[in-house]
């Protein structure tokens, strides 16, 4: 069975936000790797939209090898996209949702594949409160950003995690890899 990996960055204020952080060479090398591991990147309309920035590095690179491979990395990996606005995608790897979340998650799940990427707060959240993550991993920046959307502010039950381990980059970035406690 396929595992639901929550990835995502937050700061140590816990303001989740792809536009505030301070990615290196090290911690684009990491999601790259990440990225190359995975069957499917599932993303609510925002994330998506955000990531659809990689997409010019794609035809014009630019000059750090680690957003490079980053580019190509997402650009391969299929995106599925749960929106209600927006009806179809531009990216060639990316499809609409056709199913709502807990059962196209569900089905992914008993498919024979890589695993299964979660990259936006809000399917996050709905995830977690459906019971459907399997494993987080949340890069935690060194710096506090003091104001923005918190990762963890509308879970309807308590949750408990299993530290599994940690990843700590030169930048002072950390890497905390956790599943759910059962």
């Amino acid at each position: 069975m396929r595992k639901v990996i929550a990835a995502i960055n937050i700061t140590l204020d816990g303001v989740c936000d792809h536009t505030v952080g301070i990615p290196d060479e090290d911690i684009h090398q990491h999601y790259t790797e990440l990225l190359n591991n995975a069957g499917v990147i599932l993303y609510g309309r925002t994330t998506y939209q955000l990531m659809q920035f990689w997409q010019q590095f794609i035809e014009n690179p630019s000059e750090e090898k680690s957003m490079n491979d980053f580019a190509i990395a997402i650009d391969k990996v299929p995106k599925i996209v749960f929106s209600q606005t927006i009806k179809n995608t531009e990216w060639k790897s990316a499809k609409m949702a056709t199913k709502e979340l807990e059962k196209e998650v569900v089905a992914l799940k008993k498919q024979v594949g890589e695993d299964i990427l979660v990259g936006s707060r809000s399917l996050i959240i709905q995830l977690i409160n459906l019971n459907l993550i399997d494993e987080f991993q949340i890069c935690i920046y060194p710096m506090v950003e003091g104001k923005g959307l918190k990762l963890f502010d509308q879970i309807k039950n308590r949750t408990i995690f299993k530290l599994l381990k940690t990843k700590k980059f030169d930048s002072g970035a950390i890497i905390l890899y956790y599943e759910l406690k059962k």
